[in-house]
């Protein structure tokens, strides 16, 4: 039975075309930055009152499990990223590898990790604490292994590490501070602040690719060119996901464990890239460095649903 297509993913879309047929242009494109700088506030704010330290607390006893999915985003990937770099520098053009190679720094995600963890019958606590941990790491990580990734000085700069740290890092900190008092109140409202999430990140992916068409992204984009960009991102989804499985199984964890370590330790999130590559790289660059990610996305939810629909069957039969 086909299932429909995913709602979100279907405005993410909707948001690409938009800026291609009608890019924000003038005064407008000062307004909307502001807009922007201010959503991606609120999200890394909301964030910091969701993601529960009770999670992380009870689970990070399970340190090697923790670990290896700590070592799947921000070592395996990177690794994996410049290694296809190094090899076939040729196949992309430098602006889509620097997109390619920011998608190997970014941290796990958290929503459909947990959700696919749980239809594959894995061990959902971990995954809780896998994806938290990682979603926490990255906002000090991603930023530095940008930095020796990529090998450009402007990234790690003074001036970015304090945009980082005003809209990112502090708005985060803020919400841990006041979880106690606030995760009763978003908790009641999940799906209201979901939807708020989702609306916010359209409109920076509308807002960086409306840079993008300025700066004429389509034109630099064959049919050809987009489809090498979905091997290669498909290409390092597939790596990871045989090192993490071989390495689980090389380690002795039982078969929930593995799950937790596979569906997440391959994630990379769309919910942190967007914002982070708003921050992080100038306007004009910013819509072509989160295509890689917005194709990613796409793949790596369409090939993990059937890999943890296929540990539900492979439970279900006792096998």
């Amino acid at each position: 039975m086909m299932r429909s297509p995913d709602p979100f993913l279907t405005a993410l879309i909707g948001a690409v075309l938009l800026a291609t047929a009608f890019p924000v242009k003038g005064s407008a494109t000062e307004f909307l930055g502001h807009v922007t700088n201010i959503l991606i506030m609120a999200m890394f704010f909301m964030q910091g009152i969701r993601l529960e330290r009770r999670a992380v607390v009870e689970n990070i006893r399970n340190w090697k499990l923790q670990g290896l999915v700590l070592l799947c985003s921000f070592v395996l990937f990177p690794l994996i990223g410049m290694g296809l770099h190094a090899f076939m520098p040729e196949i992309l053009d430098d602006a889509t590898w620097q997109g390619v190679l920011f998608l190997c720094c970014l941290p796990s995600t958290v929503q459909s990790s947990i959700a696919l963890t749980s239809i594959a019958g894995g061990n959902v606590a971990a995954s809780i604490c896998a994806a938290t941990l990682s979603n926490i790491a990255g906002i000090f990580l991603t930023p530095v292994l940008v930095a020796l990734v990529l090998h450009k000085q402007g990234v790690w700069s003074a001036n970015s590490v304090m945009d980082i740290a005003s809209q990112l890092l502090l708005p985060f900190l803020a919400g841990q501070l006041l979880q106690p008092m606030l995760h009763a109140w978003a908790h009641r409202r999940k799906k209201i602040i979901s939807i708020l999430d989702r609306s916010s990140i359209l409109l920076v992916v509308y807002t960086a690719f409306s840079h993008a068409v300025v700066m004429g992204i389509w034109s630099r984009f064959s049919a050809r060119e987009l489809l090498l960009l979905a091997l290669v991102d498909m290409g390092i989804l597939l790596s990871v996901l045989g090192i993490s499985w071989g390495a689980s199984r090389l380690c002795g964890f039982s078969s929930r464990d593995e799950v937790a370590i596979v569906l997440c330790g391959s994630k990379k999130s769309l919910a942190s890239g967007i914002p982070m590559a708003n921050v992080i790289f100038p306007d004009g660059i910013a819509g072509f460095v989160v295509l890689p990610l917005i194709l990613y996305h796409q793949i790596q939810l369409f090939l993990c649903t059937l890999i943890a629909r296929r540990y539900r069957r492979k439970h279900e039969s006792g096998s």
